[in-house]
């Protein structure tokens, strides 16, 4: 199952964390930005090229530390067809590098337009006697906002291609309590938890060689009591766990996600590691070593707080 093969990286580097590859032009360094620009201009063309040029110096800096990176999709749709190419270039090139991927679309549909968005990230296309991987990446973020017509598509996919998905429950925006901890029944159940309930029942029919099925949930590091209420309610869930760093939570304020074993999550950081060649000061020809350290110093943050990573 698609969870164990990041669960198994996770214990072998110990350190249950995932880089975020979202970015924007401000984040990449002058140098490089300027190669790409002399290259082909000021264009579309030439921002997706330097794109791809930093988010490579990035996976090589840190790849042998995280098991896992998760490229936002947005970064790269808004530089039009020439970032999805810069979008596939960095799944493809993370995975060469042994890298699991999330790839975060927060996609939903229902029907066949839930099961094109689930193949074209996780699933393959048969084109005459061909078939394509468009985005092989091993794992996305879905909205399962539709209810269950809009999961099991996912869900098939899934099942056929060995790969997770990762529902929003309780998200780490300041403003994401106007919906989702609102209550809704007797037994005061917020949606969140209904929606993090739902979560385990759409993964109890998933392999589970280490306890945990194949339908993770999105679930923030700023909202500390609901990691901690939602870790007991969700016994198989693997969480992704944003918010860790810029957002504003702490090793600390995660540490409820993970069990006896330091297993239940991966937690993500985006322009914390990106963005260290900045708050370090040191030259910008220094990123990648930058982001090298910073995501040292958050292995060992978090391993601090959560100990050993075993399977058992």
């Amino acid at each position: 199952m698609s969870f164990d093969r990041l669960i198994e990286k996770i214990v072998q580097t110990q350190n249950p964390s995932v880089i975020g590859l979202d970015p924007k032009l401000e984040y990449i360094p002058e140098f490089i930005k300027a190669k790409a620009f002399a290259k082909h201009g000021e264009t579309l063309k030439g921002a997706a090229n330097a794109v791809w040029k930093f988010n490579k110096g990035l996976i090589d800096a840190v790849y042998d530390i995280v098991p896992a990176v998760k490229p936002q999709i947005a970064f790269y749709e808004m530089l039009g067809t020439e970032g999805i190419k810069a979008f596939y270039k960095t799944v493809k090139y993370a995975k060469e590098r042994g890298l699991y991927v999330v790839a975060d679309c927060k996609r939903n549909d229902i029907g066949s337009s839930a099961e094109g968005y689930a193949t074209a990230y996780l699933g393959k296309v048969q084109v005459g006697a061909n078939e394509y991987t468009p985005f092989p990446a091993d794992a996305m973020t879905v909205n399962g906002y539709l209810g269950t017509d809009g999961i099991t598509p996912f869900v098939d996919v899934c099942k056929k291609y060995d790969k997770g998905i990762f529902v929003l429950v309780k998200t780490s925006n300041p403003s994401s309590g106007e919906l989702q901890d609102q209550i809704i029944s007797d037994e005061i159940c917020a949606v969140y938890e209904l929606m993090g309930s739902m979560c385990e029942k759409w993964g109890a029919q998933s392999e589970k060689k280490y306890g945990w099925s194949g339908v993770g949930a999105v679930v923030g590091a700023t909202y500390p009591a609901q990691i901690k209420s939602l870790r007991e309610m969700l016994p198989n869930t693997f969480f992704l766990i944003p918010g860790y760093g810029a957002q504003g939570g702490t090793a600390g304020d995660l540490k409820a996600a993970f069990n006896k074993n330091g297993l239940g999550g991966i937690v993500n950081s985006s322009r914390a590691v990106m963005c260290a060649y900045k708050k370090e000061k040191c030259s910008e020809k220094d990123y990648a070593g930058a982001a090298h350290r910073e995501a040292i110093r958050m292995r060992n943050e978090l391993i601090k707080e959560i100990g050993e990573i075993r399977i058992k």
